[in-house]
């Protein structure tokens, strides 16, 4: 009878441990769609320069009044934001247009998606051998985004100049140096990463520059002899993982973005970027 007793108070004691722990919302490792609920870091990833910047001045202050720590890393490349976003290393990342999202995504089988758009400095044309596009000579050499989206843009650009044509099939978004058609100044085509364009200006007659590349190099928007007319689906956006949409500290990543405090840093900090699209007309 004795035994029976004590392994009654045992299995009793145990239910009421276990009921305890379920009941507790502040449990060690409870979790808020996908983020540690007595943690509230938020890390953010972002390349190098402008984007970053926004982060540091704008959404950091922000965040940190309510009560987030936040930690930034850097990039100077556009495959490994994505990776550690996907990863968990990171919780959101801005760097990139949804075009480019939602082909990395695809292609790699991600589960990330864009959560809002973001101030964008526009693709330019540059030179540093030439004081204005009427130079060009046959033979130039021009350094364009290697990765497929950002090379669709520069090609359409190109063809906007007329410096070369395109196949009149081809999609746009999806041209590549196989879709030209004819290159009549025999112009050779040098596609490098977007984070090397600005290093190519030495060496090329004419590169095209990403805007947060360009102006984390020095180069000034007012410099390139001619930028690009973003089209919206190339505004930048914040990126997260899928399963973290709706989370409250996504709500107030989302919210940071769109503030009137943020706002007025980038009409302060950032003049001709291009806005995002619920931006316009707003105050």
């Amino acid at each position: 009878m004795k035994r029976i007793s004590m392994l009654r108070v045992t299995l009793t004691t145990l239910f009421a441990v276990l009921l305890a722990a379920c009941g507790r919302s502040d449990a060690p490792g409870a979790t808020d769609a996908g983020k540690p609920a007595a943690s509230k870091v938020i890390k953010l990833g972002a390349t190098a320069g402008c984007f970053a910047d926004q982060i540091r001045w704008g959404i950091q202050p922000i965040l940190e009044k309510k009560g987030y720590t936040i930690e930034l890393t850097e990039f100077s490349d556009y495959i490994q934001p994505n990776i550690a976003l996907a990863e968990g290393s990171l919780d959101a990342n801005t760097f990139q247009h949804v075009v480019y999202l939602e082909k990395f995504a695809s292609e790699r089988k991600l589960a990330i998606q864009p959560l809002t758009q973001v101030p964008t400095a526009p693709l330019g044309l540059y030179s540093r051998k030439h004081q204005s596009l009427d130079e060009l000579a046959d033979d130039a050499r021009i350094a364009l985004p290697n990765d497929p989206t950002n090379q669709a843009r520069a090609l359409v650009m190109l063809e906007k100049l007329g410096w070369l044509t395109l196949k009149p099939d081809v999609d746009p978004i999806r041209a590549s140096e196989k879709d030209v058609a004819t290159n009549p100044r025999k112009l050779e085509l040098l596609p490098l990463e977007a984070a090397q364009l600005p290093r190519s200006l030495d060496d090329v007659d004419y590169s095209f520059v990403n805007g947060n590349f360009a102006i984390s190099s020095g180069l000034l928007l007012t410099e390139a002899l001619k930028l690009e007319d973003t089209a919206d689906r190339y505004i930048n956006v914040v990126a997260i993982r899928t399963a973290d949409a709706g989370a409250p500290w996504v709500k107030d990543l989302e919210a940071a973005y769109n503030s009137a405090e943020f706002k007025a840093l980038v009409a302060e900090k950032f003049d001709g970027f291009v806005l995002p699209v619920i931006w316009r007309g707003a105050p």
